[in-house]
């Protein structure tokens, strides 16, 4: 790591209640957002690991609001793992280290703001989901999460990032993309357009059910990735969902969905060979039984119906938000080759269809696995 990022952790790490000497720091790759480090400290002669992150002030713009957010969601958290008499709760939960001044984070003199928390030892996050059992522990724990957080007292959670999985807002998106044709584009994504175009009928179910209060509104982690569950290194069972800057007033249903779409193919979001992208459903009946078994208690009728759907809906809405920024000259998502965000369009696309094929199949599962647990 270079000397001046050294002198600044060193600045920042007196600035947290952590007490002893730092001995050193290095890069930490969680997530893709904010810039992260794991710095080891001598404290008494042990040696203790503690995360030090400073939050992408342009993608979150009320770094305060997060921290609210994030505060609120951990302490109600561990309350709720006591109640239960959960062991290893540092394990199971992000514990925030607060500032000298007993602050969540810390704005530097450049007005960078800065947070800590306690590093979770004996765990591993993977990019991909490698087994059935994986996919499993991924459902369950973020039902679990979800569970946990029903009955959260207080006001209405801040909004950190708004409009998050709003599908009609990205219709309009590619649809203005489409009309301004900045790069001269749309000719050669006419089919992935078209099928965008053919596609609008399911953009707004969910939006019109939550408006019209048939399904309700909850707390939810919205970026429901597998890398976001950390697995115990021995065991393999989930011990704590991390990644928290999103939690905020959601639909339960985009969580699952994007569960679908992460865990149940076997391909990268950009793969080349569309006739390997498909639901595997060995992978979606594990997922869906793990996230029954924590959540099936809180979610009500009309939550359930909707589950396979959900799945096809996020990933429709995250091949928009793919198409959209190829059209516009891929201003948004990073790209390692040219027409990367049509390729990871087109892979969306295609397990849309995919889902398709299967959604009576996945929604009957789902409805079994229900009637079971009644």
């Amino acid at each position: 790591m270079p000397i001046y990022r050294e002198a600044q952790l060193q600045e920042i790490s007196r600035q947290f209640q952590i007490y002893g000497e730092i001995l050193h720091a290095e890069t930490c790759k969680i997530g893709h957002i904010n810039e992260t480090y794991s710095a080891t400290y001598d404290q008494g002669g042990t040696r203790v690991r503690y995360i030090h992150q400073k939050i992408n002030r342009s993608v979150f713009k009320n770094p305060a609001g997060v921290m609210e957010n994030v505060m609120r969601v951990t302490a109600h958290l561990r309350q709720k793992l006591q109640a239960l008499q959960v062991r290893d709760i540092t394990r199971r939960c992000l514990t925030i280290v607060p500032t000298r001044e007993g602050q969540s984070f810390y704005c530097d003199s450049a007005g960078e703001c800065w947070r800590t928390f306690v590093f979770i030892e004996g765990v591993q996050t993977f990019e991909s989901v490698q087994s059935p059992r994986q996919a499993f522990e991924a459902g369950k724990a973020f039902g679990f999460f979800q569970n946990l957080l029903v009955d959260l007292p207080g006001g209405r959670l801040a909004d950190t990032i708004p409009h998050f999985h709003h599908t009609r807002k990205r219709f309009q998106a590619l649809q203005q993309a489409v009309s301004k044709d900045h790069s001269n584009r749309a000719l050669s994504a006419k089919a992935e357009i078209d099928f965008a175009l053919r596609h609008e009928p399911i953009v707004d179910v969910l939006l019109n059910a939550l408006a019209g209060k048939k399904i309700p509104e909850r707390i939810t982690h919205n970026d429901t990735k597998f890398n976001n569950v950390m697995l115990d290194t021995v065991t393999g069972e989930a011990m704590c969902v991390v990644d928290l800057d999103t939690v905020m007033p959601g639909c339960v249903l985009y969580d699952f969905g994007d569960m679908v779409r992460t865990t149940t193919s076997p391909t990268l979001e950009d793969e080349l060979d569309l006739a390997k992208v498909r639901v595997q459903m060995a992978m979606f009946k594990k997922l869906a039984e793990g996230f029954l078994s924590t959540a099936a208690a809180f979610l009500t009728k009309a939550e359930k119906a909707h589950i396979a759907f959900a799945g096809k809906l996020i990933t429709f809405t995250i091949g928009l938000r793919f198409l959209t920024d190829h059209l516009a000259g891929d201003t948004y998502f990073r790209i390692h080759r040219p027409d990367h965000n049509l390729d990871r369009c087109r892979t969306q696309f295609k397990l849309v269809e995919s889902i398709e094929h299967q959604e009576e199949a996945m929604q009957s599962f789902v409805d079994k696995l229900d009637r079971r647990a009644a």
